[in-house]
């Protein structure tokens, strides 16, 4: 154990500095991690509409893109990602499309980067595309239609969408059988009507289906766009949409112009100093529930002097209307305050945690004629309306199981349980509810006694996956809902302890450098639930990593979607000031060095 004077001081740095991350209204914005794959889309979403009003950015682009290729001439998703065939190959079309001639040396290493792990035929790059994602069309379609315009391939090497199906009522959509996930609607869209313009069907009754549906579909697309123009405040939704339509040479309808200028506006705002985009605007909403939930979790809300502020924020971030874009019921939160967000099963339970941290019941008056305890009913009775027939959550829509990110997830069900096990009892789930979802978990467990996670990964771990994330997050459900003894629980913790690095941290998986964030989730946990010799090395290495700053240090663990990687600046502060605020709060002091 190390001493408590240090732990104290420890864990109070990282305090102030998370304190110190708020804007001035008193939440916290934070800041995603600039994206090449961003970068890439941006830029020929601007050549492709006009790439004389837009050189400057166009240009700026470039050059950023240039200057962060990775040493084996490809790109990753951030400066901190390893290279893959899917961002390499969009920065490839970005210079084949806006201008290769000034980047000579660029395009050499791509190319050599894309024959050794793709092959030099356009078909073999193609496949390669394909391969990556299998059935899930939601992202390999969007890339290989890039290349198509940019001519790196050929448009019969690019699956049709069938646009045509946005034109059903929306209630339809998941039995539709869709190729993408439900986020994806506007791509399916405007892709999917780029991919019949340059290809046309074979078959005279599906091009005349979808001849009519286009002025339909486009209605949809632009009834769909929120007014900050980008399509889940995403750098690359939005710039695929804008060049799918750019690249049709035609009259355009009203609303196609409408969608192309908005996005466009929408891509020229979100634009960095430096010339590179981030992969989405900002987690508001997401991180500052966490920040509130990290002091909740050390009991130390008290050191925030924005209580009020933060609490009457969050409320007005609450879904009041029926979403245009999912359909989602009123009641949820999206993981941020612009307009583009959408209401989840991950930020709605956090942002349910954090009211009832910030607005207790005092017991003077029921819950529910409070503002807060009338937010919480709604979010329980939007999290209880999506869960799915296999008992688990999923992200934004009931029913959509079909594809990867759109099935129930580990981490989005134990958030989800634990806000029901957490709301006051006149609001709560009852015991039979909670049942359901900790029976989905138990039949997820894999083997080892680890659960996957949805929505993080690890760049360092096979198949990219994060068992360390997505077993700390479950085990937080067993904890608040006081099951620490259930067998599943046990087998969960062992596993924490069985993939521990000899340094005292812990890594995505077994044998996966230490980082910040999976050390400061599984220490958490931990304290309560097996507070022994691992727990106590974990925090002693969050307690070094703060002395020497290396607790600012983000790792890149976040999935957006599709395999397409970011971090936050906040993660690993917020992480680590759950985990030594916890451990200050639990952990018996040990004496100073040199006492009796």
């Amino acid at each position: 154990m190390i001493p408590a004077e240090r732990l104290r001081t420890a864990y109070r740095t990282a305090r102030a500095a998370l304190l110190a991350e708020r804007v001035p209204e008193g939440h916290w914005v934070g800041e995603l991690s600039t994206s090449a794959l961003s970068t890439a889309t941006a830029v020929m979403a601007l050549h492709l509409v006009n790439p004389f009003t837009h050189r400057e950015l166009i240009d700026a682009g470039r050059k950023w893109l240039a200057a962060h290729q990775n040493a084996d001439g490809g790109w990753g998703d951030t400066v901190k990602s390893f290279s893959n065939i899917s961002t390499t190959m969009l920065c490839r079309a970005a210079f084949k499309l806006a201008g290769e001639k000034e980047y000579p040396e660029t395009v050499q290493r791509v190319e050599e980067y894309l024959t050794r792990n793709a092959g030099a035929l356009p078909t073999a790059r193609a496949a390669a595309i394909r391969a990556r994602y299998g059935k899930d069309h939601t992202f390999s379609v969007p890339i290989l239609m890039t290349c198509a315009v940019a001519k790196l391939v050929a448009w019969d090497e690019v699956p049709r969408l069938p646009f045509e199906l946005a034109c059903l009522p929306q209630s339809w959509y998941r039995f539709a059988k869709m190729p993408v996930v439900s986020y994806a609607l506007p791509a399916l869209i405007a892709i999917g009507q780029c991919i019949h313009h340059h290809r046309r069907s074979q078959n005279p009754i599906r091009n005349t289906v979808r001849r009519l549906a286009r002025g339909l579909s486009l209605k949809v697309l632009r009834r769909i766009q929120p007014s900050s123009g980008g399509y889940l405040e995403a750098t690359p939704l939005t710039s695929f949409v804008v060049m799918a339509l750019s690249s049709i040479r035609r009259r355009r309808a009203a609303a196609e112009q409408q969608v192309i200028d908005e996005g466009v506006r929408f891509l020229v705002n979100s634009a960095r100093p430096d010339g590179s985009w981030p992969i989405d605007t900002n987690l508001a909403t997401w991180v500052t529930t966490l920040s509130v939930n990290a002091l909740a979790s050390a009991g130390d809300l008290d050191a925030l002097d924005t209580k009020e502020h933060i609490l009457a924020w969050l409320l007005k971030q609450q879904y009041k209307e029926r979403h245009p874009y999912t359909g989602a019921d009123p009641g949820g939160w999206a993981w941020t305050d612009l307009p583009g967000g959408v209401p989840d099963c991950d930020d709605t339970p956090g942002a349910m945690l954090a009211i009832e941290a910030l607005a207790p019941p005092t017991g003077l008056r029921s819950p529910l004629t409070t503002p807060a305890g009338g937010a919480l009913n709604a979010g329980f009775l939007w999290t209880r309306n999506l869960q799915n027939g296999d008992e688990g959550f999923p992200t934004f829509c009931r029913g959509w199981g079909y594809l990867p990110f759109d099935r129930s997830g580990c981490d989005l069900t134990a958030h989800a349980l634990r806000a029901w096990g957490r709301t006051p009892k006149d609001l709560g789930s009852s015991g039979a509810e909670v049942a359901s979802g900790m029976r989905y978990l138990a039949r997820e467990q894999r083997p080892d006694g680890s659960w996957l996670p949805l929505w993080f990964g690890n760049q360092h771990a096979p198949d990219d996956i994060n068992p360390v994330y997505g077993t700390a997050r479950v085990l937080a459900a067993y904890r608040d809902l006081d099951l620490k003894d259930a067998p599943e629980c046990r087998r969960g913790i062992e596993f924490l302890l069985s993939v521990q690095n000899a340094d005292g941290g812990w890594g995505g998986a077994k044998g996966c450098p230490s980082s910040v964030e999976e050390t400061a989730l599984a220490v958490e946990v931990l304290l309560d639930l097996a507070n022994g010799d691992a727990a106590q090395k974990g925090v002693a290495w969050l307690a070094e990593a703060v002395e020497s700053d290396r607790f600012r240090d983000a790792s890149p663990i976040g999935f957006y979607f599709a395999k397409l990687w970011y971090f936050e600046k906040l993660y690993p502060i917020i992480f680590t000031v759950a985990a030594l605020g916890r451990a200050v709060k639990i952990l018996p002091p040990a004496p100073a060095a040199g006492s009796a």
